[in-house]
């Protein structure tokens, strides 16, 4: 079996190559290579994501959440101008090339880095992500429990998923979590999730 895209340091051979991000409002020519995600062509949950959900907030900290080279992050940089974009990777061959990416869109308010690399202390207004479903279902539970409750009051991450890896799963998981979790749009074969913050816990001097 090949080796995984969310390997750290991929040993697979470099094969750099080009993909099209197309997109209503956005065309971009990114660098993508072997061992990380859909290296062959934008992926087709990430394209359903960036078609299907609503301007990010014009301002703020904003995250894409398993970044790979960079569509998402670099979608949200081109349509929030105003905004501070993270993304987030653990495949370090990809983020070297969402950097170059980010260059040569001139997208200059966008981060690329390690989880470790971001400063804990730092809370996001949306995050977007196509998470990496292929790290096993437990993994998964913990990257989205270490994430999301970063939400901002209000804010609210966009997740797709293919419906046959799990979506429906996944939403109910998230509600029973308490993180509120509505479908927003069902297209070929993926499900866009939207997952509010959390409430706050209220506390006595709320309701005195």
């Amino acid at each position: 079996m090949g080796e995984h895209y969310f390997a750290n340091r991929p040993e697979t051979a470099s094969r750099p190559r080009t993909v099209d991000l197309v997109l209503p409002d956005l065309h971009l020519r990114l660098e993508t290579d072997r061992g990380m995600f859909s290296p062959d062509r934008v992926d087709p949950g990430t394209r359903v994501l960036l078609e299907s959900v609503p301007p990010p907030p014009a301002t703020g900290t904003l995250l894409d959440l398993g970044c790979g080279y960079g569509p998402i992050a670099l979608t949200m940089a081109h349509r929030s101008p105003g905004a501070t974009v993270y993304g987030v990777d653990v495949n370090e061959r990809a983020l070297d090339l969402a950097r170059r990416n980010a260059t040569t869109a001139g997208l200059d308010n966008v981060r690329f880095g390690l989880a470790e690399e971001i400063d804990p202390a730092l809370r996001f207004d949306a995050i977007w992500s196509n998470p990496p479903i292929r790290i096993g279902k437990a993994a998964l539970h913990d990257l989205l429990l270490a994430w999301l409750p970063r939400l901002t009051p209000g804010g609210v991450a966009h997740l797709v998923v293919q419906k046959h890896l799990g979506s429906d799963s996944l939403q109910r998981w998230l509600n029973e979590r308490g993180h509120p979790t509505e479908r927003l749009t069902s297209r070929s074969a993926y499900r866009v999730l939207a997952v509010s913050a959390r409430p706050r816990a209220r506390t006595g001097s709320d309701t005195a």
